[in-house]
């Protein structure tokens, strides 16, 4: 899915002392794809490092003919492009977003990417469904292109030179922009091995700022504990202070109100049975 990674916030300052500088780690920074700022509006911070934001394009079922673009991160700028491919044939069938995009035929996986003088040349273990060729062409044209220096997509299944869709040319006319913010799901977290969740965490489909975020029992009692905004924005973390109350499908209802980087709201009133995962 869509995966946060959860981060302490500091404040890093230059301090002189006896006239000699003490060297300080220098702030991190998030550098977004054209199409990312477009889409999303500008990225989100981060405390250290260099993180990189891009759009995958998902093709959609709910709306034929189309690819819906989403966020993403990753600290790795060498492998922004293989990330990006393997996480679009994995496609986005989970949470609240199950059932509205066209998968990739099942088992495919990609051999090998290249990218040489701007040709990028993509290796699938298997071709693409013939009857959805056109759409997901779209979302793999659409998802390398973003990326600087990329003038050319090539597609081979297992090593053999395949063409791709002509209607990939001119995908962006395809692109269906987001609507308002979507509460993703419900998740708690605990260790491996363990029995107790330490945090739960509220996801959204895109870096949000958080106007308004409750956890309540399905009676409305409101549970204890302390919240945290994640890194990139992606989720609020709730860390509670009555773990035993948390199980996996426990009834939660999530009362939330956000505000997307371009101004788009929305909020929800409704509840969720919690999904378990382990660290």
């Amino acid at each position: 899915m869509i995966t946060s990674i959860a981060l302490a916030g500091f404040l890093v300052y230059a301090i002189s002392f006896h006239n000699k500088e003490i060297p300080v780690e220098a702030p991190g920074k998030v550098l977004a794809t054209s199409a990312y700022e477009k889409y999303f509006g500008s990225a989100p911070t981060v405390n250290k490092g260099t993180a990189y934001a891009f759009v995958i394009y998902f093709p959609s079922k709910t709306h034929p003919g189309k690819v819906i673009p989403f966020p993403f991160f990753t600290f790795d700028e060498g492998s922004l492009k293989k990330v990006a491919v393997e996480r679009l044939l994995g496609g986005m069938d989970i949470g609240s977003y199950q059932g509205e995009f066209i998968p990739f035929p099942p088992g495919i996986r990609l051999l090998a990417l290249n990218d040489a003088g701007g040709t990028v040349t993509v290796n699938l273990s298997l071709g693409l469904d013939t009857t959805n060729e056109t759409a997901l062409a779209h979302a793999l044209d659409l998802t390398l292109r973003q990326f600087k220096g990329v003038t050319d997509i090539r597609l081979q299944v297992e090593g053999k030179q395949r063409p791709l869709s002509s209607a990939a040319e001119n995908a962006d006319r395809v692109v269906q922009p987001p609507a308002a913010p979507r509460l993703l799901s419900v998740t708690g977290m605990r260790d491996k091995g363990a029995t107790s969740i330490d945090e739960v965490n509220a996801y959204f489909d895109r870096p949000v700022d958080l106007t308004e975020l409750k956890l309540l029992s399905r009676d409305g009692q409101p549970f204890a504990g302390d919240l945290y905004h994640s890194v990139f924005d992606m989720a609020a973390v709730f860390k509670p202070k009555g773990p035993s109350q948390f199980k996996e499908r426990t009834p939660i209802k999530v009362r939330w109100k956000v505000v997307d980087k371009l101004g788009r709201q929305a909020g929800g009133d409704s509840v969720w049975l919690l999904e378990v995962k382990e660290h």
